[in-house]
Parts: structure tokens; sequence; C-alpha cells
């Protein structure tokens, strides 16, 4: 079985002051304190809700 791919995502800025539904996707995606990392699944899913955020969060590296 082929390993799954995966994302490294970090969060680069604070979410005070932005909309609640920005506030969501970074809940979403496990995020929720400055510098925070997270490995997550590399699905179409995931990289929406990236690109819905980026100037909050910024991908670090790509697995798989």
């Amino acid at each position: 079985m082929a390993a799954k791919k995966t994302i490294v995502v970090k969060q680069v800025a604070s979410a005070a002051r932005r909309p609640a539904v920005q506030t969501a996707t970074l809940k979403g995606l496990g995020l929720n304190k400055m510098h925070r990392t997270r490995e997550l699944e590399d699905t179409p899913a995931v990289r929406g809700m990236v690109r819905k955020i980026p100037h909050l969060v910024q991908i670090i590296e790509e697995r798989g």
C-alpha cells in the first residue's frame, strides 16, 4: 500500500480581528495559535482550506 501524501502547514499570522469564517477555517485545520504546525493529509478539501486563508498559513513541506 502506498504511503499517503501529507503537507505540513504552519500558522504565520494571528486570527485576531479576522472574520469568523477565517477563524473557523484555522480551527478546522487544527491551528489556533501562532507558529503552530500540523501535518495534514494532502486532500482537495485541505488544499482548499489552505487556499482560503493564504495570509494566515504557510505550507512548510510536502511529504510522500
